[in-house]
């Protein structure tokens, strides 16, 4: 069984689910609202155990109603949630997404306690690192930690994989030396490299751009269209399933805790892994909410158009 470990984000996401994105100075009225389990590294986390990899998990929540509904929510999908912590100081992250007719949404994320993750829970959650295949990062929370905790990662042996979102520009060239995956979609792409992703030529400059930073491997997501992946060895494009999207709220997040629970430590599957993703994303965007939506193992290969990498 994969074991990976998960230093990330937590929120609790609120829903509105309205026709189409209001201008500015507009008002419009809702036609649904939801209350769910969020935040980048949280789904990222659910959907790797729903997959059956052992998780771990290394973050932080508020002395409130909502870390306490967090806590239950990662326990209840067996995660080890013993290096998450509580302030006393702030309260849990929360998101308020805005949910439109054709599944697209626009995020606004208030950080809360996933901006309070400092070094020193990276050095008392050593243990869960050590023991895990895979160490996967967001940038929902500071940096600092994420290079301390990719450091570590590193001496010890564990593979690392990040998923620089949402984008930003001031990274530390040593984060990506010390990467193994690169995770971005098209727009963290851009962001990082200054290329345009629009075709296939334009991904492969962009992932080359990547690899001349010190990253060892590249995936990026094109939402519907699939994923372009390339090593120091092979290239290529995986399409995506087609379906009715309903609600795209944590079909990066999916894919990525799916991917973690396939790979292999050196990455030689990597496209039969990237399958096995896209599938699971596929399966979350017809649902409604982040967590609510991610499937399980046995979902994923019920149909038996895809098979465990």
């Amino acid at each position: 069984m994969t074991h990976v470990t998960i230093l990330g984000s937590i929120n609790v996401d609120t829903i509105l689910q309205i026709s189409r994105l209001p201008k500015p100075g507009e008002t419009l009225a809702m036609s649904g609202k939801q209350v769910a389990g969020g935040g980048k590294g949280a789904n990222q986390a659910i959907a790797a155990a729903r997959a059956k990899a052992e998780t771990a998990f290394i973050g932080k929540v508020g002395d409130d109603p909502n870390g306490k509904l967090m806590r239950r929510a990662l326990e209840a999908a067996q995660i080890d949630i013993t290096q998450i912590s509580t302030s006393n100081y702030a309260d849990t992250g929360e998101a308020f997404i805005l949910l439109d007719d054709e599944g697209q949404n626009s995020i606004l994320v208030d950080g809360g306690t996933n901006q309070e993750i400092k070094i020193a829970d990276i050095e008392r959650a050593q243990a869960s690192i050590d023991a895990a295949d895979f160490l996967i990062a967001q940038f929902e929370t500071p940096l600092t930690t994420t290079l301390a905790a990719f450091r570590y990662a590193k001496s010890v042996g564990v593979t690392t994989i990040l998923n620089p979102a949402p984008a930003k520009t001031d990274l530390d060239p040593e984060l990506l030396k010390l990467t193994d995956l690169i995770v971005p979609n098209e727009t963290e792409s851009e962001t990082l490299t200054g290329i345009k992703v629009t075709d296939e030529p334009s991904m492969q400059a962009a992932a080359h751009a990547l690899l001349n930073q010190g990253v060892k491997a590249v995936i990026i997501t094109v939402g519907a269209k699939g994923a372009y992946y390339q090593t120091k060895t092979e290239q290529g494009f995986i399409k995506a399933f087609k379906v009715d999207a309903v609600d795209t709220t944590a079909a990066g997040d999916t894919f990525i805790g799916a991917l973690s629970s396939q790979l292999q430590g050196d990455l030689s599957n990597l496209a039969s892994a990237i399958r096995f993703a896209n599938k699971a994303s596929s399966l979350t965007v017809q649902k409604l909410g982040a967590q609510p939506s991610i499937p399980h193992l046995s979902e994923i290969l019920a149909d038996g158009d895809i098979q465990k990498a």
